[in-house]
């Protein structure tokens, strides 16, 4: 006589309760409410969000939600054939032909379970696909550690007869595909598809069908145990044909680790997807042009290796419309180049170098203290700080001698700007930057000082391009926008007009900047363009910024490190990738050159003495004149040789450890011959330089010419102890 055991005695009731509640649930109309199709789908939450451009091309992606990996809803019919015919064949192969429950076979379960009282076999279960996915659409009715209670089937059965008096066998199907965990953190085929094979869902074939099919009845199961598992399937669905259980054991190592599932993007805009697509699932259509900021990128790596060698590994690159403020491109790294690529070069602030002298310039002509055609010293100037000298310099270490504002600017130096700045003021250029857009600088113009007009500050290049782009525009500032149905609000007049195209028309000449760049460099664009670059201290960070009639564009080039390039300045670094853009965004669109406003008189000029050409220059109207007569250091109209150095008020400090003998004080002149040179009215010597040993104290310098005449004079004083 058989004997049960207590436990058995206990299984064999439960066994007889569920086929009486089945009994019960079969004769019970079906109950429960659960969500329609059309709910389910639009409550489906990717575990990604995505960035499309302005035609809807999908551009970037981005995982928001890291408890699953889940990819966007897949219809059925982008499904392969043969991994919806796989799923039926293994789950549920009387799909089409029950009302949720396939009876037969929860009996026959009922029966196994009967025979099994006795040992300890494993017992399978009898849930259709329906039942199934009652269990995704409520957790509840899932199985707590592989054993579901009766209670839980019988609520189960009761919840797949529902779904089947609503749901088509199509859309059941297709939820369930979408629904289903597959292997680890991976729910629905689509992630599935494109993580173990890289394949799109359409494109699963039997194999690989086959695979995804067996890690269903166990996700986590090992290669090995996956493997064999689809080879019983490929048995039991009557396949005599490829693939064999060999090829399956192949796939199934190759595919199946756990450490490292990916998931192919886009990836052409990763700093910008991670800024706008924060909410799992959502499709954000942004303002890019997926084509243009392809090629951006093409164009930023390809100079970069050219600069192999010189130290150079990272850039930005971001293009704005003019009209809209539709930010076009946004290149925020090299990418595979960087050894940095998730730090966005776009907004990092990155110290300016000369690119702010434009908005310097412009309020100086806007105010009508300056014009184009004023001249400006570019000789040796020392300025006291309160905590130091302040010594500025030009980028190629030389100094031009007296230049008109047009020259200064477009070839970009340094003395003039400092100069500027001091007519200006520190306080108020500060405070017109802020009013650009550059939001990173927060303190007060004496915290700044006059290396501001030098751009020792740091600023962003979204900021920045914008900035420039308010100059495109005739001097009025506008936000920019990523999304085409942002506001952008109204826009504000920070510059007149006419200063505007003034300043426009000075970083458009290529004549004008030829005394520094010369006339064969990058700058120049086969349209009509305006452009400013820029070079950093120690060469860390430098810049292009330029507009034409249609577009601005912004390009830094430098290290995220903040380690200095070697020999890499604007021109040579950004430049070219500024270039390149410019021609590709007009290369079936000219820019129109700006037509002069009411308010601007175009006046010939000419110089004396004659330190630049006679020329025809663009006033501001009342500003204009003729003649631009260079005044001598002391204001009496006399042009001729000058002191370059010491300049007046200079401050000389003797180093106390070098012995006497050793230090020297050179002085320079502008020109050659027939100079002579005077320290406290005693002659030291002859010629465009002398030398001179300190004597500490105040001293008058004087420059006369072989009659006697005073040519220029400063006075400077030298001190600290000298040791003989």
């Amino acid at each position: 006589m058989i004997r049960l055991r207590k436990r058995n005695w206990i299984t064999l009731l439960l066994v007889i309760a569920g086929c009486m509640l089945g009994l019960a649930a079969l004769l019970q109309p079906a109950q429960g409410h659960l969500p329609a199709f059309a709910e389910v789908r639009a409550q489906y939450r990717p575990s990604e969000s995505w960035l499309l451009d302005r035609n809807g091309e999908i551009i970037d992606v981005s995982r928001v939600d890291y408890r699953v990996r889940r990819l966007g809803w897949i219809s059925l019919k982008d499904i392969s054939p043969a991994a919806r015919e796989l799923l039926v064949k293994s789950e549920d192969k009387q799909f089409y032909r029950h009302d949720g429950v396939d009876w037969l076979a929860l009996s026959a379960a009922g029966v196994s379970g009967l025979l099994h009282l006795f040992d300890e076999a494993p017992r399978g279960g009898a849930s259709t696909l329906t039942m199934q996915l009652a269990g995704y659409l409520d957790p509840s009715l899932s199985a707590a550690k592989s054993r579901r209670t009766l209670s839980q089937k019988w609520r189960q059965i009761r919840a797949a007869r529902a779904i089947e008096g609503v749901w088509s066998k199509q859309e059941i199907l297709e939820a369930y595909f979408n629904l289903a965990a597959f292997r680890g953190e991976i729910v629905g085929v689509h992630a599935a598809a494109y993580a173990l094979f890289g394949v799109h869902p359409s494109a699963l074939n039997r194999p690989q069908s086959m695979m995804l099919m067996a890690l269903l009845k166990s996700p986590m199961a090992n290669p090995l145990s996956v493997s064999k598992r689809a080879c019983a399937l490929r048995r039991s669905v009557g396949l005599d044909r490829d693939p064999t259980c060999e090829e399956l054991q192949t796939l199934a190592n190759s595919t199946l680790d756990l450490q490292g599932y990916q998931i192919p993007q886009a990836g052409i805009a990763p700093h910008l997807v991670r800024k706008l697509a924060a909410e799992p699932g959502s499709r954000v259509l942004t303002t890019l042009d997926a084509n243009l900021q392809r090629y951006a990128i093409q164009s930023l790596r390809e100079h970069l290796l050219q600069l192999d060698g010189q130290n150079v590994r990272d850039g930005a690159v971001v293009v704005i419309d003019n009209k809209s403020g539709d930010v076009l491109a946004y290149v925020g790294s090299s990418g595979v180049l960087s050894a940095a690529a998730d730090v966005d070069g776009v907004n990092a602030p990155r110290q300016a170098g000369s690119t702010l002298k434009p908005f310097l310039y412009g309020m100086a002509i806007g105010k009508k203290w300056l014009t184009a055609a004023s001249s400006l010293d570019d000789r040796p100037i020392q300025l006291d700080t309160g905590m130091g000298l302040y010594i500025p310099q030009n980028y190629d270490r030389d100094f031009k001698g007296v230049v008109s504002v047009r020259t200064a600017l477009a070839s970009s130096l340094n003395i003039p700007a400092v100069r500027t700045l001091g007519l200006v003021g520190v306080d108020s250029f500060t405070r017109t930057l802020r009013e650009y857009g550059l939001s990173s600088l927060t303190e007060e113009g004496d915290h700044y000082g006059f290396s501001l007009a030098l751009g020792g500050v740091d600023v962003r290049l979204i900021e920045l391009a914008n900035a420039y782009r308010a100059l495109a525009n005739g001097g009025v500032w506008q936000t920019y926008r990523f999304r085409p149905g942002d506001q952008i609000g109204p826009g504000k007049r920070l510059l007149s007009r006419q200063a505007a195209f003034i300043i426009a028309d000075i970083l458009s000449d290529r004549g004008a900047r030829a005394m520094t760049f010369g006339l064969d460099n990058p700058l120049a664009t086969r349209v009509w363009s305006a452009v400013k670059t820029g070079t950093s201290k120690d060469m860390r960070d430098n810049w292009c910024v330029g507009f034409s009639s249609r577009y601005t564009v912004g390009v830094w080039v430098g290290n995220f490190s903040g380690e200095s390039m070697w020999d890499v300045s604007g021109v040579s670094g950004a430049a070219p990738v500024w270039r390149d853009l410019m021609n590709y965004l007009h290369a079936n669109d000219s820019s129109s050159t700006p037509k002069p406003p009411r308010g601007i008189v175009r006046q010939a000029v000419q110089f004396i003495p004659a330190f630049e050409a006679p020329r025809k220059e663009y006033f501001l109207a009342g500003t204009e004149t003729g003649e631009i007569h260079l005044l001598a250091s002391d204001g009496h109209g006399t042009a001729g040789a000058h002191i370059l150095y010491p300049t007046d008020g200079t401050v000389i400090a003797m180093d106390p450890d070098i012995p006497f003998r050793h230090q020297r004080a050179q002085f320079s002149a502008s020109e050659e011959g027939g100079l002579n040179w005077l320290i406290d009215g005693n002659a030291i010597g002859s010629g465009a330089e002398v030398g001179w040993s300190p004597a500490t104290g105040r001293h008058r310098l004087a420059l006369v010419d072989n009659e006697g005449n005073e040519l220029d004079s400063v006075t400077f004083e030298v001190r600290g102890s000298i040791m003989r």
